[in-house]
């Protein structure tokens, strides 16, 4: 690929990323490539790890990954470096912020939720055991009061009702 047309490629690529959020329809009948193009430089482009949200919307409508590749981007730079960062990318440094602390705050609820149902499993499967033991012991029972019956119907079948003299 020659220089110009990188430079053709990037400066459409530009106006797909934010602030610009051009929809690919619309570059492709401004620039005349097929739309089928637009979006494999498009796809690339993401692969690559450049920022380029699905279609017009608005910043928080943006997939967990873009959202995500912006706070990873924005680790290291200082409150007017962040400034300036949203501003070229028509972000709001609140925006940003609030996506930074979900990420921070995405696996620390996980592990509680997953401590949680840890302990519900082990209560649950100590109510099943005790249960277990329970019914086994009624079992045990049964059949003892069942022999014990059937003892009983043998003993009357071979000596009778003594009982009545």
């Amino acid at each position: 690929m020659n220089q110009v047309n990188k430079e053709l490629k990037q400066s459409i690529l530009q106006r797909m990323m934010p602030p610009n959020n051009e929809l690919v329809s619309q570059i492709a009948r401004e620039s005349g490539l097929s739309e089928a193009t637009l979006y494999k430089w498009k796809k690339a482009a993401k692969a690559q790890g450049m920022i380029m949200p699905d279609g017009a919307q608005p910043a928080e409508r943006w997939s967990t990954r873009d959202k995500f590749a912006i706070v990873v981007e924005t680790a290291a730079l200082s409150e007017i470096e962040l400034s300036e960062y949203c501003r070229a990318r028509g972000l709001f440094v609140e925006q940003v912020k609030a996506w930074r602390d979900a990420c921070m705050q995405a696996n620390g609820g996980i592990a509680a939720q997953a401590s949680k149902l840890q302990k519900d499993l082990r209560t649950k499967e100590q109510e099943v055991k005790a249960l277990s033991r329970e019914l086994q012991r009624k079992e045990s029972a049964l059949a003892e009061t069942a022999a014990l019956l059937v003892l009983r119907k043998k003993a009357q079948a071979i000596w009778g009702d003594q009982g009545d003299e």
